[in-house]
């Protein structure tokens, strides 16, 4: 281990080179130093320690692009999905649960203002990013990551009054 501590700087340069950000060749370094303790056992006492360091250096960046762009990907399908989502016509807003705009108000304010914005009054991804100050990516997740939030209230709050759509409401709605 010492040998690939001394070494340090040289698989610093190595990462840095190859990946975006100075922070992310610091964490895939940590990690492969993580990894390297765990797998070091494993070695041969005639094998250059430095020569399987890299390695599993090329290894973690494989790694790191691999998630990176299923990452991407899984982003960019969601922003495809809420772009090209229909919403329910006029009549619909009407049954829906009451319940609904007060568990709202139980959100964090970033997902109150996401589902505000994009649901009740039909703002774009790229608007409320814009508003925001953040990625139409980061917009998007956003509004997912709201959306669950909001569904998860209205099944504790509702329970099988959820579970069947909230569209004849006989939950506490009163309650809350």
């Amino acid at each position: 281990m010492a040998k690939l501590l001394e070494s340090r700087r040289q698989f610093l340069a190595f990462l840095k080179a190859r990946v975006d950000s100075e922070a992310a060749a610091e964490d895939i370094l940590q990690a492969a130093f993580v990894r390297g303790l765990e797998k070091g056992g494993a070695l041969r006492d005639e094998e250059n320690v430095v020569a399987w360091f890299y390695r599993l250096l090329r290894n973690a960046i494989i790694d790191y692009y691999r998630h990176r762009a299923s990452s991407t990907r899984v982003a960019d399908q969601l922003v495809h999905h809420l772009e090209t989502h229909q919403e329910p016509d006029e009549p619909f807003h009407g049954g829906i649960c009451h319940c609904v705009k007060g568990l709202l108000q139980t959100l964090k304010p970033e997902y109150r203002e996401a589902i505000e914005s994009v649901d009740l009054n039909d703002q774009s991804l790229a608007g409320l990013a814009a508003h925001a100050g953040i990625s139409a990516n980061n917009a998007a997740v956003r509004v997912h990551r709201a959306r669950e939030a909001l569904r998860k209230q209205v099944t504790t709050a509702c329970g099988m009054c959820a579970t069947h759509g909230c569209l004849d409401c006989h939950c506490r709605k009163n309650n809350l």
